[in-house]
């Protein structure tokens, strides 16, 4: 089958969701198959997701050898897609149910209109957030507010994960020059996207707070946010893109 879609959701204990995550995932569309970037789960996720590949062969695993940052798992989850040229459309997904995937047939449609395709939280900045404390609700809005005015970025939400990739787009971004490894990631593929002369569109999604597990949120995490935007600007300014 031809202009296959992959799914690259990173797990760490995520051994809760993930069997029906997969199930919902791959009813929406025969196009779709799913990679699982496992960080060596002490929750066994990883032998979970083994055992149900073999019974579904559209259920990829790849295992790493323990908690390397979302970041890594993504690049190595972009590499893995690249080398098989079945793939067209390369998402990013979380495991938590945090993105929804009854959006993910708004992404293929919209895929045909733009080389990458964003689920977007704030767009026109109508909060589409559910359960979210209020801090941690205020804390996203302005941070992506601050990515905007940093970086000049043309993206209501910035540090969404959940996304989709037509292959031109990682195939001309160098993985190995991407140095964020947080949510910070997020804001750097879409700056890179953006400088290498792509079409990035925004759809509407509802997020919402994980139910099972553990946030994967820290404050290491949200400092590099704050200082990776203006590494960004630099880089750009001065051509180490």
């Amino acid at each position: 089958m031809a202009d296959k879609a992959l799914i690259i959701v990173p797990t760490y204990n995520e051994r809760e969701n993930i069997p029906t995550l997969i199930a919902q995932v791959l009813e929406k569309d025969p196009r779709i198959e799913m990679l699982i970037v496992d960080d060596n789960s002490p929750d066994k996720t990883g032998d979970l997701v083994e055992e149900i590949g073999r019974r579904e062969p559209r259920v990829h695993l790849l295992r790493r050898p323990g908690k390397m940052g979302l970041g890594t798992a993504y690049r190595d989850g972009f590499r893995w897609a690249l080398a098989r040229p079945e793939y067209e459309y390369i998402f990013e997904m979380d495991a938590d149910f945090s993105h929804d995937p009854r959006h993910l047939p708004e992404f293929l449609a919209v895929a045909d209109e733009a080389d990458f395709v964003l689920g977007s939280r704030y767009l026109n900045g109508r909060v589409t957030v559910v359960n979210w404390p209020m801090k941690r609700l205020m804390l996203s809005y302005f941070a992506n507010i601050y990515a905007r005015i940093v970086t000049g970025l043309k993206l209501w939400d910035g540090t969404g994960g959940f996304k989709c990739f037509h292959r031109r787009v990682l195939a001309a971004i160098d993985l190995d020059k991407v140095r964020s490894n947080g949510y910070a990631f997020q804001i750097e593929m879409s700056f890179r996207a953006f400088h290498k002369g792509f079409r990035g569109k925004e759809i509407p999604i509802v997020f919402t707070d994980r139910t099972v597990g553990d946030s994967k949120m820290s404050g290491h995490i949200v400092r590099e946010a704050v200082f990776m935007v203006w590494r960004l600007r630099w880089w750009h300014l001065t051509g180490q893109l």
